[in-house]
């Protein structure tokens, strides 16, 4: 079997970066609402507008999701076109990268040098191409890029710290044994269930950390805007459970309309964007799993 380590080095394995398959059902708890089709940029901005004044906006995506992608660069260029931005963090990058000592002309190669953005995923880091539009958006608005997410130096550490298992209530920490089981399609020995976990929460916690700093950097009315997958900022499990009991963020989720089950997942409002079907990554981890498993000729 694979060993937590090499787990980590697969840059499909990003717990919880896919809709927990929870329920046929879709049931949003408080406030949320759902958007049964394309939300026009109206009926987003409008909400933006409601929101007005929270010290900070999640938006949680399908990393394979293009319409997410534009979504999140709409919202960077309507927010600082507003003067409401006050810093974008992303999941897409590790804590420790930023842009603020870069000029609003800078390079995409100079922001991604700036924000460490090779070490920020699996091998090769994230894919520029989705997340270059929404990152180029805010640095040319004069707006500083944070990198959030856990240094991947961080990981071991973090996957022995027992502190984690208690953060949340029992259910919630179930929902993340049960996401780390099903995100990796049933294949991680059960012994490395509670280490994963606690990378999920570890991540969930730097993120926590950087928006609060970014939100320091904030003028009255400004906003921080965090991006990240849709697991890391449920108001349940996530990065909200994080914050100080005063710093109150508003929690936007989307998902494709070409997704095959109903999710569950706490925000304050669902977005059904247009998209394509995910690609079956069980099948390609099954896949790769038997050719690990082959012997050598």
């Amino acid at each position: 079997m694979w060993t937590s380590s090499q787990a980590l080095q697969r840059p499909f394995f990003k717990p919880l970066a896919k809709p927990l398959i929870l329920a046929t059902a879709l049931l949003l708890g408080g406030c949320a609402h759902q958007s049964p089709s394309l939300t026009s940029d109206a009926q987003w901005q409008q909400t933006l507008v409601q929101w007005s004044g929270a010290p900070a906006i999640l938006l949680g995506e399908q990393h394979d999701q293009t319409s997410h992608h534009q979504w999140e660069a709409a919202t960077v260029r309507h927010l600082a076109a507003q003067g409401q931005l006050a810093a974008l963090v992303i999941e897409m990058a590790p804590a420790g990268g930023d842009t603020r000592a870069l000029q609003p002309g800078a390079s995409d190669e100079e922001v991604k040098t700036a924000l460490l953005w090779a070490q920020g995923g699996g091998p090769g880091g994230w894919p520029w191409k989705d997340y270059g539009t929404m990152v180029m958006a805010a640095v040319q608005a004069g707006v500083p890029v944070m990198g959030g997410n856990l240094p991947r130096a961080q990981m071991k550490q973090a996957m022995g710290d027992a502190r984690y298992d208690s953060h949340l209530p029992a259910a919630g920490w179930q929902l993340q044994l049960d996401a780390i089981k099903e995100g990796h399609c049933g294949l991680l020995p059960e012994s490395q269930f509670a280490p994963m976990a606690r990378i999920q929460l570890a991540r969930d916690e730097s993120m926590a950390k950087v928006s609060t700093a970014a939100h320091k950097l904030a003028k009255p009315g400004q906003t921080v805007l965090l991006v990240a997958g849709r697991g890391h900022v449920r108001s349940d499990i996530g990065v909200p459970t994080w914050l100080a009991s005063d710093f109150k963020p508003k929690v936007a989720i989307a998902q494709s309309d070409k997704s095959q089950v109903a999710i569950n997942m706490k925000a304050d409002k669902l977005l059904t964007l247009p998209g394509t079907a995910s690609k079956d990554h069980c099948a390609e981890l099954g896949e790769q799993w038997k050719n690990r498993a082959a012997p050598k000729p």
